[in-house]
């Protein structure tokens, strides 16, 4: 299949800069991916789609502040964004400007309470830098980093939260698993007690999520790997669910990679952990997932693929039509959708 496959036009202006006021009160397009049938709630309506014994999945990484802005010092600032923790202090990450980062190069964060050292540049251009301090890293980073947010977001965060969903536990990602940031801790309770399980997976998001295809021919596109966990007791609320007819709802394509990674053809899961790499787009078959909660994604993107995949891309592509006609907010601030 070719990239332009999953082309569509998106206004600008429907890219959302802020987070709603109010998580739940985004919109909810809901869509039947056996007959193309759409409807328009919001997602404070989710507990009316479930049914009791249905098991939802949730991605519980929380986002680093993993921007860090520093100074060269013979003057000059750099910015790092952390991707991938290599041991022994050591990160791969991306750098600006990258001609003032060549290994050797030494830069301060916080008047020096952080220093970094850059060790060598790797394919793609990302740097291994060795950073140098005292304490806990994940301390220092909490008071020096800022999160980062995604390219097409422009604005400041005022509140660093509202870019972290409100079970976010598994510090990791550099990137939020955002089809979670519409649910509130009273949303989950109500979906609780409807009879509803909600279960955890962990998948440390990386910024490759945001890495465009560059292939004409998706099927030569090498996907980026993440690291990601099922814990027992989701694998055996999964397979429970799955014995007695309930439905595996996965929130997010996050949630959904992780249990389609390690799910065997049965659609049964064991305790696993491990990296992934998986590439899902049409012709592909779910093994584990009934249906899936998911933001808008960017036009030939491999989320966009892979809603194409569960979905079917012409049922995508008229949903994705109809919410530009009907103004919907579009990435990781905007709206939802349902597909069942």
């Amino acid at each position: 299949m070719k990239k332009s496959d999953f082309s569509f036009d998106l206004p600008e202006e429907l890219i959302a800069q802020t987070p709603m006021e109010q998580r739940d009160a985004s919109r909810l397009l809901c869509l039947d991916k056996q007959t193309g049938a759409i409807e328009h709630r919001h997602f404070y309506d989710l507990p009316d789609l479930l049914h009791e014994g249905d098991c939802l999945v949730l991605n519980n990484s929380r986002v680093l502040p993993a921007r860090l802005i520093g100074m060269r010092p013979t003057g000059g600032a750099v910015e790092l964004v952390l991707l991938r923790d290599l041991g022994n202090n050591r990160w791969e990450c991306l750098s600006r400007p990258g001609r003032k980062t060549k290994p050797g190069q030494r830069i301060l964060f916080g008047e020096g309470e952080l220093q970094g050292v850059v060790e060598e540049t790797v394919t793609g251009g990302n740097r291994i830098v060795r950073f140098e301090y005292e304490g806990i890293f994940l301390e220092v980073l909490e008071r020096l980093g800022r999160m980062p947010l995604p390219p097409y977001i422009r604005q400041e965060l005022k509140d660093p939260e509202r870019y972290q969903t409100v079970y976010s536990k598994e510090l990791g990602s550099a990137a939020a698993p955002t089809a979670g940031l519409h649910f509130t801790r009273e949303l989950l309770e109500t979906v609780r007690n409807k009879g509803v399980l909600t279960e955890f997976v962990t998948l440390h998001v990386g910024l490759g999520t945001f890495r465009p295809v560059k292939e004409e021919e998706i099927e030569e596109h090498e996907m980026h790997a993440e690291y990601c966990i099922i814990p027992p007791e989701t694998a055996e609320a999964i397979n429970r669910t799955r014995k007695n007819g309930g439905r595996i709802i996965a929130v997010g394509t996050t949630s959904c990679r992780t249990l389609e990674s390690f799910a065997k053809e049965d659609g049964t899961l064991e305790a696993s952990s491990g990296w992934t790499d998986i590439f899902i787009y049409p012709g592909y078959r779910f093994k584990c997932i009934d249906a899936l909660i998911t933001n808008f994604h960017l036009p030939e993107s491999t989320l966009i693929m892979l809603v194409s995949a569960f979905a079917g891309r012409e049922n995508i592509l008229n949903a994705y039509h109809i919410a530009v006609s009907e103004k919907y907010r579009f990435f990781s601030f905007g709206d939802a959708m349902m597909i069942s």
